[in-house]
């Protein structure tokens, strides 16, 4: 697949991300790759999902769909540890990723490798990169990393990025003024379709929405807090 039939596919339109880490209710591969399959009949037109190896979602839901997956896989859960090494990304395309995720922040990688390196490796076999940034800095320098899809996934879960309850709308609208040519998803706590809306409106190509679509525990908690807060009418 190359960038230009990706946006084809992407512009304009959803991706859902659908994982569950361990300790979830939903953590099976089967359910995920159903999740996935139910999201696309719903209009997602691509898939993110994490998990490889000992835990194959990413080969299942590749299996399950016939739109475009990107793959990732996490290790650890301290500084950068979503697809953190060069080895960890290959294990990805391997697994039938047409486009990988992983982190593109400033901060060390634990194989001492660079970005850069990453991207060049995932380029020789054939997949394309997605770089999970936090901050303008790191979508920058991800770019001229040679990354494919440049993406707002880490805002707010850095020690340099923007602390919000919400999406960071501003990095989004910051992104596409100093990279008017890249391929631009917004991701990161797209609670409500207005929300997603206005990404796009704000310049981004596609937007992933995770937990308000897949995870049934949040979604509840929603509605479970606000039943219980509201007031009875007496009559």
């Amino acid at each position: 697949m190359t960038v230009e039939e990706l946006l084809t596919i992407i512009s304009g339109k959803l991706i859902v991300s659908c994982q569950a880490g361990h300790g979830h209710a939903l953590r099976d591969t089967g359910t995920i790759e159903r999740m996935a399959r139910a999201a696309v009949d719903g209009g997602a037109v691509a898939i993110r999902c994490g998990g490889v190896g000992g835990t194959p979602d990413v080969a299942a839901v590749v299996s399950a769909v016939k739109v475009p997956v990107i793959g990732l896989t996490k290790i650890g859960s301290e500084g950068v540890f979503i697809t953190p090494t060069r080895e960890s990304a290959l294990e990805v395309v391997d697994s039938g990723a047409q486009i990988v995720a992983a982190d593109a922040t400033l901060r060390p990688r634990p194989d001492g490798l660079t970005f850069a390196d990453t991207v060049d490796a995932v380029h020789d076999r054939g997949g394309l990169v997605m770089a999970d940034c936090g901050t303008l800095a790191d979508g920058i320098a991800a770019a001229a990393a040679g990354a494919d899809i440049i993406s707002s996934t880490l805002a707010g879960y850095t020690e340099n990025s923007r602390r919000l309850a919400g999406p960071d709308l501003e990095l989004v609208s910051e992104l596409r003024q100093a990279l008017p040519d890249v391929v631009l998803i917004a991701e990161g706590r797209y609670h409500s379709p207005e929300d997603a809306a206005r990404a796009i409106a704000l310049g981004a190509d596609s937007v992933v929405v995770g937990t308000a679509i897949t995870d049934p525990a949040f979604i509840t908690s929603k509605f479970a807090a606000a039943v219980s807060g509201a007031e009875r009418q007496r009559v």
